[in-house]
Formats: structure tokens, sequence, C-alpha cells
């Protein structure tokens, strides 16, 4: 019988993705990466000072790097980019499924998960990676589109939060949204006009798990996701000039909301 052609576009889209390759640059993204057991390592680029520094992650991966001399190293990579003599091609990481991450589990403390409405510069996931790592976030979670994929500019940022804060895209971030809130969790919008300071409407819930959610500077959510939100909230400020970048926004959000 004859595939329909949904399903083998469908089949194609996912041997795409599968193929699909990320090169991380940058000594501490390597290291990390090369520690990984997680991670799929396919190609290691490296001058000989890289190498000698990298030596201990290098033995550990397995992988064989190729030394290049520093006056030819031109790496497949934005040449602007701050690279230290270390580039690795990797496959992006699979970390499951929302409920596989975000449901349930012996994590001390009440679960807390980041969700970013088309949020796509990756300096600024990166930088938010890494706040929901140091801050002990079960995930965050974006749309598949309009969003910052996984690249070596966001993996440098997270300075290898990326490496073990799950990263989940999802096809749709409202019905991720609705998803979590029938596992329990209480969906807070940060929103700068909002009437109650997050950690007043934290402290209300308890040890019950929360989302944040934070839009895009500019735009902030959009109609559909506050709609979404059980609440909306907003970070208390000293004086008229409340406003910070969502990176920024969303350190402070996870410390007035870290668990109990």
């Amino acid at each position: 019988m004859k595939k329909p052609k949904w399903a083998i576009e469908k089949e194609r889209a996912r041997r795409a993705a599968a193929s699909e390759t990320v090169w991380l640059f940058g000594l501490h993204a390597v290291r990390d990466a090369l520690t990984n057991p997680a991670r799929e390592k396919l190609r290691l680029m490296v001058t000989r000072n890289a190498a000698d520094k990298l030596r201990e992650a290098i033995d550990a991966s397995g992988i064989e790097p190729e030394i290049v001399d520093p006056r030819k190293f031109a790496p497949p990579i934005d040449p602007q980019s701050v690279h230290q003599g270390a580039v690795l091609e990797v496959r992006a990481l699979e970390w499951g499924s929302l409920p596989e991450r975000c449901a349930g589990g012996d994590a001390p403390g009440a679960a807390r998960v980041v969700l970013l409405d088309r949020v796509s510069d990756p300096h600024n996931v990166g930088a938010i990676l890494r706040s929901a790592e140091v801050f002990g976030a079960r995930a965050v979670i974006a749309p598949r589109h309009h969003s910052a994929p996984e690249t070596g500019a966001l993996a440098k940022t997270a300075s290898g939060a990326l490496e073990r804060q799950p990263y989940l895209r999802v096809r749709n971030l409202s019905s991720a949204m609705e998803e979590l809130r029938a596992m329990g969790y209480i969906l807070l919008g940060l929103d700068g006009e909002a009437k109650r300071e997050i950690s007043q409407a934290v402290a209300e819930f308890g040890a019950r798990p929360v989302a944040l959610v934070l839009g895009a500077e500019g735009p902030g959510l959009r109609a559909k996701t506050r709609e979404t939100c059980d609440e909306l909230v907003r970070i208390g400020a000293v004086g008229g000039f409340g406003s910070l970048n969502v990176s920024n926004a969303a350190a402070v959000a996870l410390y007035a909301a870290r668990g109990v």
C-alpha cells in the first residue's frame, strides 16, 4: 500500500532534522559538550594550544581531534565568533518529552519551569538557560518556530548550561502551557503592568509547581499566551525605571520563585 503524501513528507522532515548538526565553539562550550555522554560528537577541530587546554575532556570523549595551524584555522562558523581555537560539530541534544522532564519526580522543593514566548535572540536564551540551571528549573520551553534554535552562539552564552538544562522545543506554546496546568503547575506570566509582584503570588501558592512565562523584549507576551496564564505578575522595582531585558527578568523571576 502506497504511503500518503503527508506521511512521506513527515518522514522526510524527521530525517532532515536528524541529519542537522550544530557547530559549538569556545573552550567552555566545547569542553562541556565533550564530557557530556548524551551528546553525539562528530568532528573536533582545535589548535595545538586549545588541544592542550582540553586534553582531559578530549581523552574522556574518545574523539580524535583535528589539530589545525592557528594561521589556517577557518572553521565553518561566523568569522566574528570568538572560538578560542576550538570548534566541535555535534547533533542537537534530545531531551525527551515535556511530561518526562516536568511531571512528578524526586527533585527537592517545588518544581519550576520557564516558558519563552517567541524569544529569538540566542544570547538571551543562552543566558536564560544558565539562570535556569543555577536556580534548579526543570526545563526551559520554547516553540519550535520563532524561537532561538540550538546554536554555537547560544551554547557559548549558556556557558555549559546547554549540556545540563533541558531546552524543549514544542509545537505550540499554549498547548504546552495547558499540559503543564494539567500536571498541577500554576502559570505566571511576567508583565510589568501587573498588579501583584511575583514573590507575593508564589508565597500564596506555596509548594505547588510554578511555570514562569516570559515574552520577547518589546512585544512581550502574545494575547493567546496572556489568556492562557493563570495570573500576570510583575517584578518589583524601585523607582520609575522598571525595565529589564528578558534574560535578566528570567534570572530575577527564577530567584523570586525559587522552590520552597
